[in-house]
């Protein structure tokens, strides 16, 4: 936002604080986008190893994205559910 004069002190400091939470919000989405797709691909790959291990990280990674508000928890449980039932799959030998 422009310093416009005539521009209201509490606009000014609505769009800073706006900023700013958009900067957190940023890096906890990329923290989550970054955690599934490396999921994803363990998964494409069929490396049940690296799913175990990816596994738990992953749902971490998505609860703390529900926990600071990037995500609906809605959202974050079908994400959940999805990686689980997807993991599972390759973890028993089924294609995924």
């Amino acid at each position: 936002m422009a310093t416009i004069k005539g521009t209201k002190r509490q606009a000014r400091k609505h769009h800073r604080q706006s900023l700013e939470r958009r900067m957190r919000n940023k890096s906890v989405r990329t923290r989550v986008r970054r955690q599934m797709r490396a999921m994803r691909v363990a998964i494409a790959d069929g490396n049940a190893e690296q799913v175990k291990a990816l596994l738990p990280a992953t749902l971490s990674v998505i609860d703390v994205g529900w926990r600071k508000g990037v995500l609906h928890r809605n959202t974050a449980s079908r994400y959940k559910s999805r990686m689980a039932k997807q993991a599972q799959a390759v973890i028993s030998g089924k294609e995924a």
